[in-house]
């Protein structure tokens, strides 16, 4: 059977269209927020949501999504509360891709085998574990194929053909391509470097490629898009949290995914 993924990234193609992933927090500026979050995004153009675990320690995320997960964590969400949200958001929707993104801390806390239990009961359909190096994820990334959950792993700048080469017999659903060497949110794109990498990716990886890291407009986001599968928005939209109130949060949240969505399409 066709995961939820992949069906979405074959639908994209036959229109010749490109995937629109925004990321955001769960719990992220409150708990009650994240499932109304969810299906606004989806609503504005979103084609599948990465949903970013709270971590008190990250090592990817620049200081926009560490604020983000510190405002979560006030709140005391974990892992099971994130799991609950998604349960709560595939009550009314059943076609949109979520993928988990977050730390190895919690999961193994939980256990790799109930974790992945639970992502199959609640509709999860990735996990991204920043910290999880293929080399060191075997049995823990067993546990979620054997779930029909899609790990996801990212590339970066930096990877080699062999890093290349071994991502892409264990990868699932999408890669991501981490579009610039730094934090999440950090620095300006060199969108030359991507033009030239992806070809080089493309050499190993039949799967869809997402690029994330940096995107900050929409005129970045239609840059992109041109020369990937997909288009990951994360620190421009948990910045858009942060500087909203609780009452303006979706309504400003879903006009910035409308303009990346229209500038997606020009790709």
């Amino acid at each position: 059977i066709m995961s939820r993924i992949q069906t979405i990234f074959e639908k994209l193609k036959q229109h010749r269209r490109k995937a629109l992933i925004p990321f955001f927090t769960a719990g992220d500026p409150t708990p009650a927020l994240t499932v109304p979050l969810l299906h606004a995004l989806v609503e504005a153009g979103a084609d599948m949501i990465e949903l970013g675990v709270p971590f008190s320690d990250p090592m990817a995320d620049g200081p926009t999504i560490q604020r983000a997960s510190e405002r979560a964590l006030r709140h005391h969400v974990g892992l099971h509360h994130v799991l609950d949200m998604v349960a709560e958001f595939r009550r009314s929707n059943a076609e949109t891709p979520i993928v988990l993104m977050g730390y190895g801390n919690p999961i193994e806390a939980m256990g790799w085998e109930k974790f992945s239990q639970r992502c199959a009961e609640v509709g999860v359909d990735g996990v991204l574990t920043v910290d999880f190096p293929p080399e060191e994820s075997h049995e823990a990334f067993a546990h979620l194929t054997m779930h029909g959950i899609d790990p996801i792993f990212l590339l970066a700048p930096t990877s080699t053909d062999a890093r290349v080469a071994r991502v892409a017999k264990q990868a699932r659903g999408y890669v991501y391509y981490v579009s610039l060497k730094g934090v999440t949110g950090a620095g300006h794109l060199d969108l030359s470097a991507i033009e030239q990498k992806i070809p080089q990716l493309r050499k190993h990886i039949q799967l869809p490629i997402g690029v994330g890291f940096g995107i900050r407009d929409a005129a970045t986001a239609l840059s992109v898009a041109k020369l990937c599968d997909g288009v990951v928005v994360g620190s421009r939209i948990v910045q858009e949290i942060e500087n909203s109130t609780e009452q303006n949060v979706v309504a400003n949240v879903s006009k910035l995914v409308k303009e990346l969505r229209l500038a997606v399409d020009q790709a």
